[in-house]
């Protein structure tokens, strides 16, 4: 049984000992002196500056954007394998998809029509 672990073991051991090598090498060869710099100290995401993030909020439509981007991605990656090989699954397959895909475009229709994609 350890024969079949082994060799990930072994891997686990080596990434280990690479990371600790290069974090004493970073610790030992890496600069000690700390440049202190207003701009690069100030906090920065998404492209704007903090400054003008303060105080901003984005709308519940993103999120439903978002969240409704992410399910239909995850739709696709459901059905690919299916695709690929629908002949190997039958028919029961092909039903299954068709069931699955009807379901999503009632759950779009529904979120259409409730205004969910209209940007406000």
């Amino acid at each position: 049984m350890l024969r079949t672990y082994l060799p990930a073991i072994v891997f686990l051991i080596l990434g280990a000992a690479f990371g600790f090598l290069f974090g004493i090498l970073n610790l030992i060869s890496g600069r000690k002196e700390r440049l202190v710099n207003r701009s690069k100290e100030s906090p920065y995401e998404c492209g704007l500056p903090s400054e003008i993030q303060r105080g901003f909020r984005f709308g519940i439509s993103f999120y439903l954007v978002a969240m409704l981007f992410i399910l239909f991605d995850i739709e696709v990656i459901f059905l690919y394998p299916i695709a690929v090989q629908l002949r190997a699954f039958g028919t029961f397959a092909l039903s299954e998809t068709i069931v699955f895909v009807v379901l999503l475009m009632v759950a779009f229709v529904y979120v259409w029509r409730r205004g969910a994609l209209e940007w406000k």
